[in-house]
């Protein structure tokens, strides 16, 4: 119970990895904002934190649209009283669509970005203040191995999440606000075997130390420690949680 009494907000909680955070935290005492596009996804998962016991708000949130991120934080505050955390995890992954960096429409592009690199950033505009107020907090970003590995639009977007994660751990630091990232490896989610063909998810993990693929759950306790108490003197840091596919010196 290492969030007993705190606020939670995850963004992009309806499905795959953020409705595992999402659950993980509320199991641990958090009173959950599940900020999720799809509303039938995001009441799903509110409904099943409640029913287990907890605590949860669904606020329809599209990430990439400033009003809609600032009416989220607004929700939080009015429901819970605060907002302790942030993860942003909400992203353009499942149905995404792929092209190469010479073929890709512009207007794909922009959109592309605006929730996959402009969404944590309006969202933790959206929270910081009443972090602040609360004497501080935590943000934990949601990458991907895939910013090491000239991936695509897709990778350039979670370097520059990195980019974010570190700027905004110095500029609040102040505040008492650490801000961290996960950049997971390859994970069976229903996204990911909708868009990697299952030949190309063997090849990967053939190539993992730690040869299987990875499960939502796998991230659950870095996440929950970066955002923890635990890691009270842990900033700015991206934590790649893979089985082994990155390594760096």
């Amino acid at each position: 119970m290492r969030f007993k009494d705190k606020v939670a907000v995850v963004t992009g909680a309806g499905q795959g990895i953020g409705e595992a955070y999402a659950k993980g935290l509320a199991a641990e005492g958090a009173a959950l904002v599940v900020a999720e596009l799809n509303a039938e996804q995001g009441q799903r998962v509110a409904g099943e934190i409640e029913a287990a016991g907890g605590r949860a708000l669904f606020v329809e949130t599209d990430v990439s649209n400033e009003e809609s991120t600032v009416a989220m934080g607004k929700a939080a505050v009015e429901a819970f009283g605060g907002v302790d955390y942030l993860v942003n995890n909400a992203a353009i992954y499942a149905g995404m669509e792929m092209y190469s960096m010479l073929d890709m429409p512009m207007d794909y592009w922009d959109r592309f970005m605006r929730v996959n690199v402009n969404g944590a950033l309006l969202a933790t505009r959206a929270v910081y203040e009443s972090m602040t107020e609360r004497g501080g907090g935590a943000i934990v970003n949601q990458s991907s191995t895939a910013a090491w590995m000239a991936a695509g639009y897709y990778g350039i977007a979670k370097l520059a999440l990195h980019g974010i994660t570190h700027s905004l751990a110095a500029e609040m630091g102040w505040r008492n606000i650490r801000v961290n990232a996960i950049a997971p490896g390859p994970v069976d989610t229903a996204a990911t075997r909708g868009v990697v063909p299952e030949g190309i998810i063997d090849d990967i993990v053939n190539g993992l130390h730690l040869k299987r693929v990875g499960q939502p759950t796998d991230m659950v306790g870095t996440c929950l420690f970066l955002l923890s108490d635990d890691a009270s003197w842990v900033t700015a840091q991206i934590l790649a949680v893979d089985g082994g596919q990155i390594i760096r010196a």
